[in-house]
């Protein structure tokens, strides 16, 4: 009976063995599959090189159009600063507007210029010493003027000017 038991055991134990042999073989397989796979290109991960296209291939390419926009020129501001000595911010700014509506965002102009001023005059001095405050200030300037205008028709507010004196 001791004898069955010890061929029992050691049957289990190969088949332990076995089944981690079949494992490994497996997943190197795998892994050279997975990398014929990325290295060929049938997948799109992996070699950047291989998925650019060449620049003989690039040169015969049309480039798409660009798309109907129109620039409405603001007039400069200038507001005085929320600080303790008298200091002034010069602000120019043009509107990317979809061509279709320029003549609608110029009609509007008087508004703009109110939502602009307001704006401006609300900022703060320790607003306007953060790297980040003139994309802060596009940013908040195209969501006031999206909604004076209406949505979609001003693509972007364009900064020529902006001095802090």
């Amino acid at each position: 009976m001791t004898d069955t038991t010890a061929d029992e055991a050691q049957a289990n134990r190969k088949s332990g063995k076995k089944g981690f042999v079949l494992w490994l073989i497996l997943a190197v397989a795998g892994a050279a599959g997975g990398y014929y796979a990325t290295s060929t290109g049938l997948l799109p991960i992996g070699n950047d090189a291989q998925t650019q296209t060449p620049p003989e291939k690039q040169e015969n390419k049309v480039a798409e159009a660009l798309p109907k926009v129109a620039f409405v020129d603001l007039p400069a501001v200038i507001v005085s600063v929320k600080a303790g000595d008298a200091r002034h911010l010069k602000f120019h700014a043009q509107l990317e507007v979809n061509a279709a509506y320029e003549a609608d965002v110029k009609s509007l102009q008087p508004r703009i210029m109110d939502v602009l001023n307001s704006y401006l005059r609300a900022v703060e001095l320790s607003d306007l010493e953060d790297s980040l405050a003139l994309l802060r200030i596009r940013g908040h300037l195209l969501r006031r003027i999206g909604i004076v205008v209406g949505e979609g028709r001003v693509r972007d507010v364009l900064v020529s000017e902006f001095v802090l004196n």
